[in-house]
């Protein structure tokens, strides 16, 4: 896999990522950016998209990297720790881990399922956990939490609410520098 370009595959939360989301835009200024369908976006379950991201992955024939939002970076560390193949793994450069939920939040979507508790053990391939100091669905000491154990890289960014389309960020291109500093090939 040594010299391919890494294939992005983008993994919203919670009712996916709409056309003024950072994810979505993404995905429109570069090809090399594929969004991970869910099986249901408004009645997640953790099982189902763990097995959806390992298939993503499997199918994948160059180096992934992640660009996870919200439940989305869930998703990410029990497909990591808990479903994905030592082959699989090795596939991966990094993660963009955007606002962490908490499952103990009240906020957290009652839809959800199997989501907690969240896995606190390193992550075998490097990410960084991007945080906003007034998230509602997950507070800064959750995130640097999950970092910690994680063994990624904590990046706050102020006040930035959920870190979606309300939140005016545009083609993010600061997320997408943090991004391509994981996305090379090891």
């Amino acid at each position: 896999m040594s010299g391919q370009r890494t294939r992005v595959l983008v993994l919203p939360g919670y009712q996916n990522s709409g056309a003024g989301h950072w994810q979505t835009r993404w995905e429109s200024l570069d090809p090399a950016f594929t969004r991970v369908q869910m099986p249901d976006w408004d009645h997640p379950v953790r099982d189902a998209w763990c097995r959806t991201l390992d298939a993503a992955v499997a199918a994948a024939d160059t180096p992934v990297a992640f660009a996870a939002h919200s439940l989305g970076c869930l998703t990410t560390a029990f497909w990591a720790t808990q479903y994905a193949s030592t082959a699989q793994l090795a596939k991966v450069a990094g993660a963009l881990l955007v606002a962490v939920p908490d499952p103990a939040e009240v906020h957290f979507p009652q839809a959800a399922s199997g989501f907690a508790p969240v896995p606190l053990m390193r992550l075998p391939f490097p990410g960084i956990v991007v945080a906003s100091s007034d998230d509602p669905y997950g507070g800064v000491r959750f995130s640097q939490t999950c970092a910690n154990a994680w063994g990624s890289q904590w990046i706050g960014i102020g006040a930035r609410g959920h870190i979606n389309a309300d939140s005016g960020l545009g083609d993010w291109s600061e997320g997408r520098g943090w991004l391509s500093s994981l996305s090379v090939p090891r």
